[in-house]
C-alpha cells in the first residue's frame, strides 16, 4: 500500500530495458506515489540515443517522471572520488523531487539512498537460473531477446546494437 507522499527514484542506463528493469520499476511504481527514473546517457555501451531509452521508460510507465542524464561523469574506476561524483549529478539532476525511496537491485542503492537522505529498497532479481543483466543482454541479444519487449527490440536493430 502507499504511503502519503512517498517519491521513489531509480536510476540506470536502461541499455536496454529489459524485464528485470521492468520488475524493479513496477515494484516501485506501485509502492510510491510517485516514481522519478534517472537515465544516464551511455554512447559508450549503447548506440540507442537516451531519448529513445527514455521513450521505453515513459512507455511502460507513462505516470513516472523521467529524467534524462546527459553528460554524466565518466563511469570505470569507483573510488570515493567517482561515487561521490555519480551522486552529485543525480542529486543535482533529481534534486526539485523529494526522494524518499531508493530502489535498485545492487548494492549501490544503499549508498545512492544515504546520499540523498532516503530510504533504499533492495529489489530481489526474479530470472531463476538464467542470470541478466543489461550487459549480457548486449552481448548476445537474440538469447536474451525474450526478456525485451518488441519496441525494444525493435530499436536495438534499428540503431546497431545486436548482431543479426
Amino acid at each position: 500500500m502507499k504511503s502519503s507522499n512517498t517519491t521513489g527514484l531509480v536510476v540506470g542506463k536502461f541499455a536496454p530495458f529489459h524485464s528485470g528493469h521492468h520488475h524493479l520499476l513496477a515494484c516501485a511504481y506501485a509502492s510510491m506515489d510517485k516514481l522519478v527514473v534517472m537515465l544516464y546517457d551511455a554512447p559508450d555501451c549503447t548506440n540507442v540515443p537516451l531519448v529513445v531509452r527514455a521513450h521505453w521508460i515513459h512507455a511502460a510507465f507513462g505516470r513516472a517522471v523521467v529524467i534524462e542524464g546527459h553528460n554524466p561523469p565518466p563511469r570505470g574506476v569507483w573510488n570515493e572520488y567517482t561515487m561521490r561524483q555519480h551522486e552529485d549529478f543525480v542529486k543535482k539532476l533529481v534534486g526539485l523531487h523529494d526522494i524518499t525511496h531508493v530502489y535498485s537491485g545492487e548494492a549501490y542503492g544503499e549508498r545512492l539512498a544515504l546520499a540523498l537522505g532516503a530510504e533504499h529498497v533492495l529489489v530481489e532479481k526474479i530470472f531463476g537460473e538464467l542470470p541478466l543483466s543489461a550487459t549480457s543482454l548486449r552481448r548476445n541479444p537474440m538469447l536474451y531477446q525474450q526478456y525485451v519487449q518488441e519496441n525494444v527490440y525493435g530499436d536495438l536493430v534499428k540503431y546497431g546494437d545486436t548482431t543479426l
